[in-house]
């Protein structure tokens, strides 16, 4: 069966990447790190998935990552050559993002959700060589994504941007090898809880310390970013519950999680357009950053369009993962998702083995990019 907890966790994640960008709540960065969580689960799959098939895993994610991101760069790719975007060999990268592709001025804002296909695309890439080490030297694989970053921030390694990415999200990515071996479900209270006690005062501190822009915002601050995450996935995955039964009790609540968990990539990819085209209604309307209402009323905007363009074409998804396509995922086929899952461990016991096939799924997470109109946030998610 697939372990809906693990669902939830994914459904809270994109909806609060989603409200983030909206509203630009640093405090929200904090009280659930959604990008370091989206990662970590995305690492834990990987980690199954390379279990089950091996290198070939790494062909099966990307075949699931990449068709609803040439969707998206079908639409967006010839307004931006239409709108000033020169044309060069670099546009490729559209086809395959190893670096940031291409973009003008509007479009590098409203598609700076890229970055995180980009990182992802790296940590696939790397994930047979990192769970071969994993599985050898579990805690040193572990440190050592959090080790680079310290020597980054600490300004003895400039390292260039990627490598970075992989000293802040990639330790998430491996701390998902180590929910999917059980490594933190083994964990005696008396080890985890203190060990994230400390990983979340130490980060807390640091970002006390080092305030951004925008203050308190996790996102304008990697080790403390890193650190604050580390403890909370210590706590998600380490502590997971075996299930969530209530989930079922609820239909509505059921089904939104199983269409989350299904479309994400089409709700990530998508959302952040909208933000930006959605953003000079403060100016029209009159509505401020702080009003709730006008808060509000843009989330729900987003949230409606999103819907709307994910009826469209979210069934990409569906194509990309070899599944019949649905306008809205979780309807009566359900019994017949329950019996095959769609790139969750078939174990209700978290870190558990899996214990027959399992369909491979790309998980995702928000974007990062320069520039920042209104309450958008282009460096976050």
């Amino acid at each position: 069966m697939r372990n809906r907890y693990l669902d939830l966790l994914r459904f809270l994640a994109i909806v609060r990447v989603v409200v983030y960008h909206v509203t630009g709540w640093a405090t929200l960065t904090l009280v659930f790190p959604a990008m370091s969580v989206m990662f970590a689960l995305a690492g834990s799959l990987m980690a199954a998935s390379l279990t089950r098939s091996g290198p070939a895993a790494v062909g099966r994610r990307l075949r699931r990552l990449l068709p609803s991101l040439w969707v998206l760069a079908a639409v967006f790719v010839p307004a931006m050559l239409l709108t000033g975007m020169p044309v060069s060999p670099r546009v490729l990268l559209w086809v395959f993002p190893i670096a940031d592709p291409p973009a003008n001025n509007w479009g590098a804002l409203a598609l700076s959700v890229i970055w995180y296909l980009r990182d992802y695309l790296w940590f696939v890439l790397a994930s047979p060589v990192a769970y071969w080490l994993f599985r050898r030297a579990p805690l040193p694989t572990l440190l050592a994504p959090y080790l680079i970053l310290v020597a980054i921030e600490a300004g003895i390694y400039p390292a260039p941007p990627v490598l970075r990415e992989f000293g802040l999200y990639f330790g998430a990515w491996m701390l998902g090898f180590a929910h999917h071996a059980g490594m933190l479900r083994r964990l005696s209270g008396r080890v985890l809880y203190p060990l994230a006690l400390a990983l979340a005062v130490g980060g807390g501190a640091w970002i006390v310390g080092h305030p951004g822009p925008r203050g308190y915002d996790l996102n304008d601050n990697h080790l403390g970013n890193a650190l604050w995450s580390a403890a909370f996935i210590l706590v998600v995955l380490g502590r997971a519950p075996s299930g969530v039964a209530w989930l079922s009790r609820s239909r509505l609540a059921d089904r939104a999680v199983t269409v989350v968990n299904r479309r994400a990539l089409t709700i990530y990819l998508w959302h952040m357009p909208f933000v930006v085209a959605l953003t000079p209604l403060v100016d029209v309307v009159g509505w401020s950053h702080q009003d709730p209402v006008g808060l509000a009323i843009r989330v729900l905007l987003v949230f409606a369009l999103v819907g709307l363009v994910t009826l469209a074409v979210g069934w990409v998804e569906d194509v990309a993962a070899r599944r019949r396509p649905e306008l809205v995922p979780g309807g009566p086929r359900r019994s017949a998702e329950v019996a095959a899952p769609d790139g969750a461990q078939p174990s209700a016991r978290p870190g558990a083995r899996p214990a027959g096939r399992v369909l491979d799924r790309a998980v995702v997470p928000a974007q990062r990019s320069a520039g920042k109109p209104a309450t958008v946030d282009v460096n976050a998610g």
